[in-house]
């Protein structure tokens, strides 16, 4: 692999980094309310609404129930709108996000919905009121769920992102396709593989590591 190549390789590694971070901030930030949400106001939530939550069930299911290459096409206005253009990583970035929050949004809710439904009653007896139960119950109590289903969230995205690659939007996946494909540089591929399931590797050890030990500091 020529110097030329290997600083597009390392160019490439930190966009796709770059990609994975941002959108899975942007699904940690806007997926958990949303995942929230749809536990509060589902039957037996603490803020019971069925409208509410069919409502948004209904939107979080439109969105998942899309393919994301067709997501990437269609949310093309959009992203000129948001980033000013539809190509490059920064572009990327804004379907990324959007496929990334309704997906967070469902695996969070399975956490959530999994706390023990007496630990709320008791915090309800004991005069806390509905915020409190959020921060106080539902959210500890379900955090190592949340956690493994963020890595989860992040490792669904560096695949996406290797998608996303393929309309020129930077990363691994676009130097695999230009150099490891177009060109039949295999050292290219099989390089652009190696570093795609060592990041995915680490998030898993590491998110892992980190789900074990909340779960201890649970017991």
């Amino acid at each position: 692999m020529s110097q030329a190549l290997f600083d597009l390789f390392l160019r490439a590694t930190w966009e796709t980094t770059v990609m994975t971070g941002a959108s899975g901030l942007a699904s940690l930030v806007f997926g958990l309310p949303i995942a929230l949400l749809l536990t509060v106001t589902g039957p037996g939530g603490i803020v019971e609404s069925a409208w509410t939550n069919r409502i948004t069930g209904g939107l979080v299911n439109a969105f998942r129930s899309v393919p994301f290459i067709i997501l990437l096409v269609a949310l093309i206005p959009f992203t000129r709108l948001v980033v000013g253009t539809s190509i490059g990583t920064w572009a990327a970035i804004v379907p990324l996000s959007v496929a990334a929050i309704p997906y967070y949004a469902r695996i969070a809710e399975v956490s959530l919905r999994e706390v023990d439904p007496a630990l709320v009653e008791t915090a309800k007896a004991m005069g806390a009121n509905r915020w409190t139960i959020v921060r106080e119950v539902l959210i500890p109590e379900a955090l190592p769920g949340l956690v493994a289903g963020f890595v989860v969230t992040l490792v669904t995205l560096i695949g996406a992102t290797a998608v996303a690659g393929a309309i020129g939007a930077g990363g691994l996946g676009d130097l695999a396709i230009r150099y490891g494909y177009q060109r039949f540089e295999t050292n290219v591929m099989i390089a652009v593989v190696v570093v795609l399931i060592a990041m995915v590797w680490l998030l898993q050890w590491g998110g892992d590591r980190l789900v074990a030990r909340l779960d201890h500091r649970k017991v």
